[in-house]
């Protein structure tokens, strides 16, 4: 027979003790390591609970990003265009960098609509750096190159 002994309240948690209980007479360590867990557990509760979890980040529908510079197809495989934006600067240059950092393009003064060929590129993910007159870099991004 299954019977409750005494309640307290841990953290806003009841938690029982049990006594005469076939299972736990026969297992005492079992129910010693039991009673060692519950306040380890009900202590992870309450912080988990109170942290909130992911609320503190923010939603991306809500974030309205301007990008300067729209590119596809991505995954790109034989070219990628690159479109400027309405109310672009003359003058920008792009620049493109392997993944370990290799430049593998470069061009001054872009148009409103440029494509690259990708003939000399190899499959893997590529790092594009939109630039300034100054060489100051307005916009970042990645795309992937599948052969």
């Amino acid at each position: 027979m299954l019977w409750f002994r005494s309640f307290f309240i841990f953290e806003g948690f009841y938690v029982a003790q049990l006594k005469n209980s076939a299972y736990f007479s026969d297992n005492k360590s079992k129910f010693v390591s039991l009673r060692r867990i519950i306040p380890i557990l009900s202590f992870i509760l309450l912080i988990a609970i109170q942290s909130q979890g992911q609320s503190s980040r923010s939603n991306p529908n809500t974030d309205v990003v301007d990008h300067v510079v729209k590119y596809y197809p991505n995954p790109a495989t034989s070219y990628i265009t690159f479109d400027l934006q309405k109310g672009y600067e003359k003058g920008l240059s792009i620049q493109i960098y392997n993944f370990l950092g290799k430049k593998m393009y470069e061009t001054q003064n872009i148009n409103e609509r440029t494509t690259i060929d990708l003939a000399e590129f190899n499959r893997g993910v590529y790092i594009y750096h939109l630039r300034d007159l100054n060489g100051k870099i307005i916009e970042s991004g990645k795309f992937q190159v599948s052969k």
